[in-house]
């Protein structure tokens, strides 16, 4: 793929290979929707790659996004999360996964699942954008808009629509690749042999 990738991730070979291999590629199962959810809240005012160099301490420490496991987090637990370099220590993000798992597991129980309620803002398919620079690409959209309202309304929080937007992008919900890139078509491709076009 080499020098015709997104510009945006070209200072390390972790950042990359999360390019070529995860961002933008249509994830609709709930657990790694999920996970999005919690590090695109945890990377709110910073540098994803700041997030990627900690995910696998998430991982750990967040019992591998398990939302049934972290919805009973205890004020003590979170002390405890607080104190570990290992993520970022804010509070308010800690107390939000915790919030998240929560509403995660209530859409849950009234029949709906988080994959369900976040594409029905693309109506189910991805949104193939077709930019030629980096400087096109939206901090957020009327659909990100639209998604952070509706998670808010259900209780969630650190949803953002510019949050929600990068999530879009990450999940594979909107083909953010620029169109010189490789990844553009390759995202394209499994999203129609999915059936998600």
């Amino acid at each position: 793929m080499q020098d015709k990738r997104c510009g945006w991730c070209l200072s390390t070979p972790l950042y990359q290979t999360y390019h070529d291999e995860e961002w933008g590629r249509p994830v609709t199962d709930d657990a790694t929707l999920f996970e999005f959810l919690i590090l695109e809240g945890a990377q709110a005012g910073l540098s994803w790659i700041t997030v990627l160099n900690k995910r696998e301490n998430y991982r750990r420490l967040f019992d591998q996004f398990d939302p049934e496991k972290i919805a009973r987090y205890t004020p003590r637990k979170i002390e405890k999360l607080l104190l570990d370099p290992g993520i970022i220590r804010n509070r308010l993000k800690v107390e939000a996964a915790v919030k998240n798992a929560r509403a995660t597991l209530a859409l849950r129980d009234s029949g709906t699942s988080l994959g369900e309620f976040l594409w029905q803002f693309t109506d189910g398919r991805v949104l193939v954008n077709r930019r030629r620079s980096l400087k096109q690409v939206p901090a957020s959209t009327p659909a990100s808009d639209a998604m952070s309202k509706a998670l808010k309304k259900v209780g969630f929080s650190f949803v953002g629509s510019t949050i929600m937007y990068a999530h879009m992008q990450a999940t594979g919900m909107v083909n953010d690749h620029l169109v010189t890139c490789p990844a553009h078509a390759e995202c394209e491709a499994e999203a129609a042999r999915r059936g998600l076009l």
